[in-house]
């Protein structure tokens, strides 16, 4: 990993999105850069209050790593010109695939539907109708289960959300 400034790593990242605008990703991470002393994470002073720099890495493709490192009082500047690159490199990806989304979504509210509407047990205990009448007894039992589920999935997250309100 190269560590360059702020500058240099602007102009690369420009370079690297034109690079791959036809093929290829990019990975962007950005972090709070620590510092070796600070693992414990002990509680400071609170008069002693000091800055940490923002680190930002650039990985494409695989050969290609570079980050930089941006002190807090460099930060509005880089980031207007951070912002205006990624910007302009956002012309080169795809749409997002509205078609599949609502198919999804369709399916999703299907089972919905299918889970509340109750089975129709019916058909002849013995006979000819017997394996018919199983199987729909069979189909109950198993929308029984999953509306429990359902409802056990529904109250975890009811319960969560207000744990963490």
């Amino acid at each position: 990993m190269q560590l360059v400034d702020n500058d240099t790593f602007l102009k690369r990242l420009a370079a690297l999105f034109e690079d791959s605008k036809n093929q290829g990703s990019i990975w962007l991470t950005h972090k709070r850069l620590t510092y070796e002393d600070d693992v414990n994470m002990e509680p400071k002073d609170e008069s002693e209050e000091s800055e940490y720099p923002c680190l930002i890495r650039v990985t494409g493709g695989g050969e290609v790593k570079f980050s930089t490192r941006v002190v807090s009082s460099q930060l509005p500047h880089f980031q207007r010109e951070y912002g205006t690159l990624l910007k302009a490199s956002m012309t080169t990806l795809r749409k997002r695939d509205k078609k599949r989304e609502k198919q999804r979504a369709e399916q999703v509210a299907l089972r919905k539907k299918r889970l509340n509407e109750p089975v129709v047990v019916d058909g002849a205990k013995r006979g000819k109708g017997r394996s018919r009448r199983q199987r729909q007894m069979k189909a109950a039992v198993k929308q029984q289960e999953a509306l429990q589920h359902a409802k056990a999935r529904e109250e975890a997250k009811a319960k969560a959300t207000t744990e963490t309100s």
